[in-house]
């Protein structure tokens, strides 16, 4: 990390603290009371991603619960690409739309957050503002910068997610753990490998993590870069693909259009590893039948990439109480925990154990875990995601290179 990246994230962590130092306190228990009268009665328009169904369950279960404590109507505007959200607030900004847009809160991450950010079409900071801010773990875990991009209150974080990598033990006993041990296992088991097809979420992350492994000068994923530049850095990443794809699933002229679809390769025997931006995933899918109890999981020896997944609050939204309010059950113990349990979605808490009470660290503590989840030990820390130029960056030479099974 250059100097000035170090200056900017610096900056960006005592901000994040001098924020949270404010909690219920600094800010007033009147001011957050009023908050919450003011939600009552609103109807919230969330955009998110809605192509998983137990996070569909979820997302209707915290919008039952908040309709009885708070009175505030949540409807989940079911995204197959947060884009769309992005653009139409976009337009409306350009049209003059500046109250009552069509999202009030939108599921947001990387290169979205940051083109919003920059075109001032985000409301905040206000992060400060939420009771439960004050118990994220803002210490060990990427909550205050997305995509290397300071988050600065304008976004709060809800999930924590890891790329993780799924293999049949019956067929796999000893998986390959580093980038050149999966090209030597490739060539002596052609067929048996693939990833999901950028701009696929999931195989977009596959790139990124294959050039965090495979480039030597990392400290530059985490800034813009020149178009000549980052041809340079992502040299090794394309000679890499060049040698891996001959010897994946199909020659490599097709990919699974999504991390489920390569799942159920997985599961049907078709190939021996898969991927998952979710650390439960795994033992999710034994729990229902998609794959072999014969699964586990396993991450490269150098680490794995990951990431929080963010919300945030248009700045023409309607029901700006409605939004922080739910955003703050979303960050309540009770309901990071249920999202947490493998039974429900798996999904890593925000939260910080240390800040919580004995109770609601129990809530935690007492959730059952897969048979092939990792442990946090095994899982390791997260690396950090590259700055979001370098997605869109990766994405558009994959396809120039590989697109249309080329």
């Amino acid at each position: 990390m250059n100097a000035s990246c170090k200056k900017v994230l610096a900056a960006s962590v005592f901000f994040a603290f001098a924020l949270a130092s404010l909690s219920t306190g600094a800010a007033g228990e009147g001011a957050w009371a009023s908050t919450v009268s003011k939600a009552r009665g609103q109807r919230l328009f969330w955009n998110a991603w809605g192509g998983d169904d137990r996070i569909n369950a979820y997302i209707a279960w915290a919008a039952r619960t908040v309709q009885g404590q708070f009175g505030i109507e949540v409807r989940h505007v079911k995204l197959t690409d947060t884009v769309e959200a992005v653009t139409r607030v976009l337009a409306e900004k350009a049209a003059g739309k500046n109250d009552r847009g069509s999202v009030d809160l939108i599921w947001i991450n990387g290169e979205n957050f940051a083109a919003m950010k920059q075109h001032g079409l985000l409301y905040g900071p206000f992060t400060h503002k939420l009771p439960n801010f004050s118990l994220v773990d803002t210490n060990t875990k990427p909550t205050l910068t997305d995509f290397t991009v300071p988050v600065e209150g304008f976004e709060a974080p809800w999930s924590m997610a890891q790329l993780v990598f799924l293999y049949d033990t019956a067929r796999l006993p000893n998986p390959p753990r580093t980038p050149r041990a999966l090209l030597t296992w490739a060539n002596a088991y052609p067929g048996r490998f693939t990833y999901p097809q950028p701009p696929d979420f999931l195989g977009t992350t596959f790139l990124k993590q294959m050039i965090l492994s495979l480039v030597t000068n990392t400290a530059a994923l985490s800034a813009p870069a020149s178009e000549s530049f980052s041809a340079e850095v992502t040299k090794p990443l394309w000679e890499y693909l060049d040698a891996l794809h001959p010897t994946m699933w199909r020659q490599g002229r097709a990919f699974p259009s999504s991390g489920p679809a390569q799942i159920r390769s997985l599961g049907d025997g078709e190939i021996d590893i898969a991927l998952s931006f979710s650390p439960e995933a795994a033992s999710l899918a034994i729990l229902t039948g998609q794959l072999p109890t014969s699964v586990r999981t396993f991450v490269f020896d150098g680490g794995t990439i990951g990431n929080a997944s963010f919300l945030a609050i248009p700045f023409n939204s309607g029901a700006k109480e409605g939004a922080m309010v739910f955003i703050n059950f979303l960050l309540s113990p009770a309901a990071q925990a249920r999202k947490q349990d493998p039974r429900e979605l798996g999904s890593l808490t925000v939260l910080a154990m240390d800040k919580l009470t004995a109770a609601d660290r129990a809530r935690f503590e007492n959730l059952p875990r897969g048979p092939a989840t990792l442990s946090s030990t095994d899982l390791g820390k997260p690396l950090a995601e590259p700055h979001p130029i370098w997605m869109e960056r990766l994405e558009k030479e994959w396809l120039k290179r590989y697109g249309a099974g080329r």
